[in-house]
C-alpha cells in the first residue's frame, strides 16, 4: 500500500515540481528550496523503487 503511494506521488512530482537536472542546475548555487525540492524528489523516488 505505501509503494503505490509513492508512486502516485512520483507521478504527480514529475508533472508538477520542475526538473533541474534538465535545466542543468549547480547544486551550489542552489537556493535553499530549490533544494528542498531536489530532496523531496530524491526521498519519493526512492522509497517508489524500494
Amino acid at each position: 500500500m505505501q509503494k503505490q503511494i509513492f508512486k502516485i506521488l512520483a507521478k504527480v512530482n514529475k508533472a508538477v515540481l520542475p526538473s533541474y537536472s534538465k535545466k542543468q542546475l549547480d547544486l551550489s548555487k542552489a537556493s535553499k528550496l530549490q533544494l528542498a525540492i531536489i530532496g523531496w524528489r530524491v526521498y519519493v523516488t526512492k522509497n517508489a523503487l524500494d
